[in-house]
């Protein structure tokens, strides 16, 4: 499939692996929306995609309101006349032990509170399904082609101290077999569903951390290094040339050599 004159819509698109997805997409000519809760951030992206390419604009969601999604949706349309690639960045990190215990008494002093617990589940699973979901109306009532992602993680597997954020990654990384089969089943051909998995990838929250910290990560990493955000924007757009990528969630780790690590305290 296309990219050029084609438009894709990115939450979490302004910072991180979204904001990366957006500035890619636009070198290969994509129409782009940026949805993101921060304003400001979202006048800086599109600052900055229009040196490149002034096919660009941004709205201010929330994407975990049915409201906000549909009303993004349908700006999206005016704007550009299609949807036709979803990306639904839009994610948040709030680690913790279930239960963390005294060294001295072995008694509980600190857990994951059911707030820390919801939140993630709201942003980051109920979000990216309130997003696609909204695309996925539009884009079949019009008979728009296109392809729908989510974002996974390697954590997927389940990484401690991620109780909460794991749920989310190992759910959204079954939707795309899920979808594909729904579509199949309603004779959908013209959307397929595409997961991705990133590893460590060198956005803030990491390149923020303690060099101790990131060497502990980038030990055992084959490649020995985070992954760039542009890198797994590559991959999206690759995914969305090859027809033949459908169904399925591909990791991008840099080689994690015995599974995710335990960094939380």
């Amino acid at each position: 499939m296309e990219i050029k004159n084609k438009t894709i819509v990115i939450t979490g698109g302004a910072s991180g692996i979204g904001k990366a997805v957006a500035l890619y997409f636009a070198k290969l000519g994509a129409n782009i929306v940026i949805a993101d809760i921060n304003k400001k951030n979202i006048d800086n992206t599109i600052s900055g995609i229009k040196k490149i390419n002034d096919n660009v604009t941004g709205f201010q969601t929330d994407v975990t309101s049915d409201a906000d999604v549909s009303n993004l949706m349908d700006k999206t349309i005016e704007k550009f006349n299609s949807i036709n690639f979803v990306v639904p960045c839009a994610g948040i990190i709030k680690d913790s032990l279930m239960i963390s215990t005294d060294k001295e008494t072995g008694k509980v002093k600190r857990y994951m509170d059911t707030k820390s617990f919801k939140q993630v589940i709201e942003v980051n699973l109920v979000g990216t399904f309130i997003t696609i979901r909204e695309a996925a109306i539009r884009m079949v009532n019009n008979n728009w082609e296109g392809v729908l992602f989510t974002i996974s993680s390697i954590n997927k597997v389940g990484q401690i101290g991620q109780l909460n954020y794991s749920s989310t990654k190992v759910a959204v990384g079954l939707w795309p077999k899920i979808l594909a089969g729904e579509f199949q089943m309603k004779n959908i051909k013209n959307i397929r569903v595409v997961g991705i998995a990133p590893g460590y990838a060198a956005t803030p929250i990491l390149t923020g951390m303690s060099q101790k910290a990131l060497d502990n990560i980038i030990k055992d990493i084959h490649i020995g290094r985070l992954i760039e955000p542009e890198e797994i924007a590559k991959l999206i757009a690759f995914a969305v040339e090859n027809d033949a990528i459908d169904g399925t969630t591909i990791e991008i780790s840099g080689g994690i050599t015995y599974g995710p690590f335990a960094i939380a305290k």
